[in-house]
């Protein structure tokens, strides 16, 4: 599942992770820490959408 940030063009998808913010390849979206925010523009963890 792919999670959208609404405030720019960033998805997260768990099976890369965020490897910049240590976040491990595998990392569930829902498993992601509250503090996680968007690599672009610094949008919190609830600014993001899951996208089909």
């Amino acid at each position: 599942m792919i999670y959208q940030c609404r405030d720019c063009i960033y998805a997260y998808k768990p099976e890369k992770g965020d490897p910049k913010n240590g976040i491990p390849a595998g990392t569930s979206f829902e498993d992601l820490p509250d503090t996680w925010e968007c690599p672009i523009c610094g949008a919190t963890k609830k600014r993001f959408r899951r996208q089909q």
